[in-house]
């Protein structure tokens, strides 16, 4: 019964404090930490004993790591391996080392100091993923090193779990080579095991069709793994880890992420209420100064070393290093598990862990406030005055692209290709910021402006395209273009049906709709599959695509009148059955 009542007091402080905490902008991983505190022995006290509960929650961490090493396709580490091991790797040690010099510049010896700055330079990716993910900002450029650095520092807990309990005196007493051995023997078991064994049992567990039968081998593969590492005495989030990697690349991993996901989300709710319980309020108020110095050292250490680094990494715009520096200034969940083996190894004072520990929360809570405190800042930094056009001088290139995005830099390349020489514009600066990254010449500025145009050599040149992303945009470039160089061949891109007709009016004949020939591809590729000759479905495609043009064409006219819009689709829908179905049967 007390279990019962327990949870049901972790259920109803979870369902208070979280919608609330996300209502006022702050996440839901602090709502969770907030009701830990709420609930905990030194604030109302209706759960007494944390531990217990902080032991089972630990679960939570690792379904995670599972769940992170199922992410870690060996494909996906190549694209990234710039930024996670690149920028990852310096934010690490870079801010490991300054941690580790202020504590030691405070009168702790080199190790303790090092073991300090080892284990605060890692952030919460819980935390911050779940932060961004609310923000809407996981695929901003700032978002993506983020991912990035917390997937090294999730790769970097691993090693740190499996040393620490070597450096305390008890453990280093206790450690004897038969321990290695049995160690290094349990992971290469896991490892062979993971390779021969783990897919042939999913694979019988997914022909029982019972869904319940998969979710419970998806379990008992991570909780095995996490047991077996404990059983030779290594962590258990390191089995866990190791599992999701060898089966990165099967055929389950997405049957096996989705399965997991509700228990790894919930027990990490726990794991987050319990860690608040542990929170040592006490404390915070006898040592208000000691704690809140602790904290100020820590976030502005990691956003100090983080900003300069995002620099030099190619994050060319500051905001987004600023937004990168203040999102991962706070001490990471897997500092109470690493504080934990540091106190279990006698390698820290007790009550300078304790310290840590309610620093590494108290820095939790204050992210989301200097978070919204930043966003305030860089959006009054935005509003200022946009930047000035290029000064390019006067071009003399024979072809000008306005809108240098995904599809101007395709047709770029290809002019490259061939050593024609273009001048292109992009409205965009964050935009122009990431092209001339990669070495690529774009000019900064308004491809409608006239004095744009005149700059870009529109007089003398003799093709534009016209790849401007933003239907407006390219509308009144357009109409810029036909007003005042009218000789200049225009080469559009058109994000739909309706795009298209506007440009039509504007005398413009060749328009690409931008998903046409794709959509095209893709079908055609389908009716193959299907088992369709290869002649047979290049006649159905092709016929389709003249029979597109020419409604297009037919509809130009009528394009305000609906019902008539309508009446022509359905016309040429069933005109083009009727003629695939005669040529079929003449075919037979």
């Amino acid at each position: 019964m007390e279990i019962l009542q327990e949870a049901i007091i972790f259920l109803i402080a979870a369902l208070i404090a979280v919608p609330i905490s996300k209502r006022l902008g702050f996440g839901s991983v602090l709502g969770y930490l907030t009701a830990g505190i709420l609930i905990g022995p030194s604030t109302l006290g209706l759960v007494k004993d944390p531990v217990h509960i902080l032991h089972f929650a630990e679960l939570g961490v690792v379904f995670l790591l599972f769940v992170i090493g199922l992410e870690l396709q060996p494909s996906r580490l190549w694209v990234l391996r710039k930024m996670v091991f690149g920028l990852g790797s310096a934010q690490v040690l870079g801010s490991a080392v300054v941690i580790a010099v202020i504590a030691y510049l405070f009168g702790l010896d080199a190790k303790p100091a090092l073991i300090i700055g080892l284990i605060l330079a890692l952030s919460s990716t819980a935390f911050v993923l779940q932060m961004l993910a609310e923000k809407k900002q996981l695929n901003t450029t700032h978002g993506r090193a983020a991912f990035a650095i917390l997937l090294f520092q999730d790769l970097a807990v691993i090693p740190l779990i499996a040393v620490l309990p070597m450096l305390g005196a008890t453990a280093v007493a206790e450690t004897t080579p038969g321990d290695f051995v049995v160690a290094l023997l349990t992971i290469g078991a896991l490892v062979v095991g993971g390779r021969f064994l783990l897919r042939p049992i999913l694979r019988v567990a997914a022909r029982s069709d019972i869904p319940e039968i998969f979710t419970a081998t998806a379990l008992f593969v991570v909780i095995g793994a996490a047991l077996l590492m404990q059983f030779a005495g290594l962590s258990m989030v390191l089995g866990a880890f190791m599992a999701g990697m060898l089966l990165a690349d099967s055929e389950f991993r997405h049957e096996l992420e989705a399965d997991i996901a509700p228990f790894k989300g919930l027990l990490l709710g726990l794991f987050f209420i319990a860690v608040g319980m542990t929170v040592n309020l006490g404390l915070l108020l006898r040592e208000p100064g000691t704690i809140m110095a602790i904290v100020a050292a820590l976030m502005l250490a990691k956003a100090g070393v983080l900003f300069p680094l995002a620099r030099r990494f190619g994050l060319c715009n500051k905001t987004s290093a600023l937004n990168l520096a203040v999102s991962l200034a706070q001490g990471g969940e897997f500092a109470f598990v690493l504080f934990g083996i540091v106190a279990q190894g006698q390698l820290l004072e007790s009550t300078l862990i304790d310290q840590l520990i309610l620093a590494v929360a108290v820095s939790m809570l204050l992210t989301p406030v200097a978070y919204l405190i930043n966003e305030r800042v860089t959006k009054k930094l935005s509003a200022s005055p946009e930047p000035v056009y290029d000064d390019m001088g006067e071009q003399h290139n024979p072809v000008i692209i306005a809108g240098f995005g995904r599809v101007g830099q395709i047709a770029g390349r290809l002019l490259s290709i061939i050593g024609t020489k273009f001048t292109a514009l992009e409205i965009d600066s964050s935009q122009v910021d990431v092209v001339r990254a990669y070495g690529n010449i774009v000019h900064y500025g308004d491809a409608s402006k006239l004095e744009l145009l005149r700059a870009a050599g529109a007089a003398r040149a003799r093709i534009l395209v016209l790849a401007i992303d933003e239907i407006e945009a390219s509308m009144r470039t357009a109409e810029a273009v036909t007003r005042h160089f009218p000789h200049l061949t225009i080469i559009a891109r058109a994000r739909n049906r309706r795009h298209e007709y506007h440009l039509m009016d504007l005398g413009i004949t060749h328009i690409y709709r931008e998903t046409l020939l794709s959509s095209l591809a893709m079908g055609e590729q389908i009716l193959l599959d299907l088992g369709m000759s290869s002649d047979e479905a290049s006649m159905i495609v092709e016929t389709f695509r003249e029979r597109d043009i020419r409604l297009i064409k037919e509809q130009h006219a009528i394009q305000h009148d609906e019902e008539q819009l309508i009446q022509s689709s359905r016309e040429t829908a069933r005109e083009l059955e009727l003629l695939l179905r005669n040529d079929a049967r003449q075919s037979n």
